[in-house]
């Protein structure tokens, strides 16, 4: 039987093991781990007041087991916040075992608290037993929206032009 996971916020204290399993999140999705630079940027985020994101760490049998990174955007259409869910990752052990649904809840909770109208987030075409998870929990796949990005250089080049 697991114990009943806890959520604290990332801390200068708990910081680096916050970064290490961003970094198995990385070996998970077939990513590059962050750079040097990106991890101090990470830290100033994760441990300044006034921060543009909320992190926690998960942990469970008095180890970290997951983390969780939102952010809050806006929705003209319902004049009311967003939580965007960026990142959600449980080491693979400790999956199946009611943690995501619990860190889920947290959030739903934590929106709901914050006035949002509402919890965004995208999942990696391959990642069906994500996908699987989060219908079962009443999440809808937004099949008429199509994301974008932008990189860093994409951005300069627009702005330069």
């Amino acid at each position: 039987m697991i114990d009943i996971p806890q959520i604290c916020a990332v801390s200068k204290d708990n910081f680096d093991a916050f970064f290490s399993l961003i970094e198995e999140l990385a070996d998970f999705e077939h990513l590059s781990k962050p750079s040097f630079e990106a991890k101090q940027r990470l830290f100033i985020d994760c441990t300044e007041n006034n921060s543009r994101i909320e992190a926690y760490l998960i942990y469970s049998e008095n180890k970290t087991i997951g983390y969780t990174i939102i952010f809050y955007s806006y929705s003209s259409f319902l004049a009311k916040p967003s939580l965007y869910l960026e990142d959600i990752y449980v080491q693979p052990e400790f999956r199946s075992k009611g943690i995501g649904a619990f860190i889920m809840k947290f959030l739903a909770k934590k929106a709901l608290n914050s006035g949002c109208g509402r919890m965004e987030w995208v999942v990696l075409d391959w990642n069906t037993s994500a996908q699987i998870f989060y219908e079962n929990l009443g999440a809808v796949h937004m099949k008429e929206w199509f994301p974008y990005r932008m990189d860093e250089s994409a951005l300069q080049i627009l702005a330069n032009t």
